[in-house]
């Protein structure tokens, strides 16, 4: 049995309250240092090793006395350097990860949400830096956000993402990978290298839901969250063992994106607010490898530091140049008793812009943190690390100085001013778009707050663990109490809409989705899923100009384009749905979704070689997928191949229930061959769950035949 400590919340945040109680004033264990790398090379000889992990509390691992057993990340922490006071830019995936990758603020790089926002093309990142000086370079990622799509691959040599598929169900789960997976992928490219190369290896499993694989989730039965987090110490020990044994230093940076609330401040998982249980992340820094003499260092740091200066210590290290103007400094200069430690912009968008809610912004300077909301907050985290006492009315003074401070940042909210902003603003005005997420305000009040809105909040999560255990009319209802409290929140009504397809209320689903467009305004999201609905009912004459105006207002949309693909398809325009599939393709190669199109698009053209080649080329992307198996199904059924085509579909049922058409093909056709007693459960499941409204003459033809 794995030695653990189970989570108590408001134990382990009181524990780790007293931790940083205790190290304030007290910033290097190793005593005669004064700065936090004595021993560290600097040479443009060696590798860089950048691990992520997605959703990682700063006070979840064993070494930092948490409940998950963590011994290849405390084996690692010992050998370098921990970082106890180190804050994330922003508490979602891709923002995060673009501060980390570029070393600017968000509202410098121009993105501040997982959706709908897209790193400039020739922005520098640290693959640009160092696939410049002759580095290999290579990204491995465990989720969806993180996707070539949204701009970070530039100047990796290799890409390796997710196989992204129809994503209209990413409002409830984000397709990804487990971390053992990354890890193999990784392992493989880094062991073929025979330069220097630098390696971002992105790992999800923390995320919610929270699901780890055995023995953890018999393990931590009671805490499912330590068990990922645990898992994926287990899983990524081939990639720090690789590492070591390579012939030059390695330097290796673990850090979380953000962390995770689970029910501080009333915050399920994270996004919302920017708590210390967000935005308070782990940062190692270790050098091992290369000849290096491993001797425990054990040397533990207090000093603020932020995932901006993960840039300029990597360039540090390598010797190398990076790009002025940073907000960012090498922590090779960090040093005990700092007089002017730097300040840390944070921000939490989310809320605003899928919500319309208060937009969240913030500073952390020393150990005070203001956060810029219509009711402000300012915490002394020396004292107060759990943030609860609110002290914004009690210090005006500092709250005056904090502020003074967040505003000479210049931070500008989404949609001010960014990289791209004026061409895509101009683009959506012209096309009637007011913007592509929530309405925006001129003024944000106290109804706006999210402290005020946690209810509701906690309505959206409910919604999407509802839907997950099956209860489905309770999720329904949990959107329908949103949209009645909030009318504006475009996300409740496609949420909503999302639940009545899937139960087959199609008329319900579409109506859902025009009363959002009264009531929210033109927005590309839900044009996209209208259109999308519409196409799929047969209504091409509806679909089709929406979806055009949609990604002529969005140009990189990939559920627009897939939408559209499918409505050209279903009119008879074949030429022009290969042509926006592979516009998606170019984009965004392991796309499964769109190469599943291409071939059913080949397949209603009767070119089977074709459509095979795309079936198995989306099996490689997504050995899961259900439409690739159907279609080949269909394939070997037209090639005579009755065997391979019961096969396939029986495998595309089992992978996907809802593939209605792979499960009425194998039920009719298992019929036609006079297999009834065989067809039987397929046809019954069938006639059961099709919905009626688009399936409705094919259920009754069934239905007929098993009478």
């Amino acid at each position: 049995m794995r030695a653990r400590r189970e989570f108590s919340i408001g134990v382990v945040v009181a524990s780790a309250a007293i931790v940083i109680v205790a190290v304030v004033g007290i910033l290097w264990l190793r005593s005669g240092h004064n700065s936090a790398f004595p021993a560290f090379v600097k040479t443009p000889d060696q590798n860089v090793l950048l691990l992520t992990i997605d959703t990682l509390r700063a006070d979840a691992m064993s070494g930092d006395g948490g409940p998950a057993s963590t011994p290849n990340l405390d084996r690692l922490a010992s050998d370098g350097v921990r970082f106890t006071f180190a804050h994330a830019q922003a508490v979602v995936t891709l923002v995060s990860h673009t501060s980390i990758l570029t070393g600017e603020y968000p509202f410098q790089h121009g993105v501040r949400d997982n959706a709908g926002f897209r790193l400039a093309p020739g922005t520098p990142t640290l693959a640009t830096i160092l696939h410049a000086r002759g580095m290999a370079t290579g990204a491995f990622v465990g989720a969806f956000p993180l996707n070539r799509q949204f701009g970070l691959s530039n100047d990796f040599d290799v890409y390796d993402d997710v196989a992204a598929k129809d994503s209209l169900s990413a409002d409830f789960a984000l397709p990804e990978r487990r971390a053992a997976d990354v890890v193999k992928v990784a392992d493989a490219w880094i062991a073929s290298q025979r330069k220097p190369w630098f390696a971002w290896v992105h790992v999800f499993d923390p995320h919610a839901p929270y699901s780890p694989p055995p023995p953890f989730d018999s393990e931590y039965s009671t805490n499912l969250y330590a068990g990922e987090i645990a898992y994926v110490d287990s899983a990524i020990a081939p990639l720090l063992d690789l590492a070591r044994t390579q012939s030059r230093p390695t330097t290796i940076i673990v850090t979380g994106d953000h962390g995770e609330s689970l029910g501080e401040h009333g915050e399920q998982t994270h996004g919302l607010f920017a708590y210390e249980a967000t935005l308070h992340i782990p940062l190692i820094v270790a050098q091992v490898g290369g000849g290096l003499r491993e001797e425990p260092s054990k040397v533990t740091s207090a000093v603020p530091v932020r995932h901006v200066d993960i840039l300029p210590t990597i360039t540090d290290l390598l010797q190398a140049q990076a790009p002025p103007g940073l907000p960012g400094r090498t922590l090779l200069t960090a040093t005990d008793g700092e007089s002017a430690p730097r300040p840390s912009y944070f921000e939490a968008m989310t809320a605003m812009l899928k919500r319309g809610w208060a937009p969240l912004m913030g500073v952390v300077d020393g150990r005070s943190k203001y956060v810029d909301l219509p009711l402000d907050e300012l915490y002394d985290l020396s004292r107060d690390a759990r943030e609860v006492h609110n002290i914004a009315s009690s210090d005006t003074a500092r709250v005056r100085t904090l502020t003074a401070l967040l505003t000479a940042m210049h931070p500008q909210l989404p949609g001010e001013e960014t990289r791209e902003s004026p061409q895509v603003r101009a683009t959506l005005e012209s096309l009637g778009y007011i913007s592509t997420g929530a309405p925006r305000k001129a003024h944000y009040t106290e109804a706006d707050d999210p402290k005020n809105l946690i209810d509701v909040d906690r309505l959206m999560m409910d919604g999407i663990e509802l839907h997950r255990q099956g209860r489905t009319d309770q999720a329904i209802d949990a959107y329908r109490q949103v949209i009645a409290r909030r009318p504006d929140m475009g996300l409740a009504y496609r949420r909503l809409s999302f639940l009545q397809w899937e139960e087959g209320h199609v008329t319900d689903a579409i109506a859902t989705l025009r009363q959002a467009t009264k009531v929210v305004g033109q927005n590309v999201d839900i044009d996209v899923r209208l259109g999308t609905y519409l196409a799929e009912a047969g209504d091409l004459a509806g679909a089709i100009p929406l979806l055009e105006r949609a990604v002529a207002a969005d140009p990189q949309n990939t559920d627009g384009l897939n939408g559209l693909g499918i409505a050209y398809g279903r009119a008879g325009r074949q030429d022009d749905a290969l042509r926006v599939f592979q516009r998606i393709v170019a984009q965004s190669p392991r796309d499964a979704f769109a190469i599943e199109n291409i071939g059913t698009t080949y397949l209603q053209r009767g070119n089977l070689d074709a459509a095979r080649e795309a079936f198995t080329k989306a099996l490689q992307s997504d050995p899961k997928s259900s439409r690739a198996h159907a279609g080949l199904g269909v394939i070997a059924m037209q090639r005579g191949d009755r065997e391979r085509a019961f096969s396939e579909w029986k495998t595309a049922v089992a992978t996907d229930p809802h593939n209605f058409d792979a499960l009425f093909n194998l039920a009719s056709e298992l019929l036609n061959a006079g297999r009834v007693d065989e067809a039987q459960p397929y046809v019954k499941q069938f006639v059961a769950t099709a919905p009626p409204a688009l399936y409705g003459p094919d259920i009754e033809r069934l239905r007929r035949a098993i009478r």
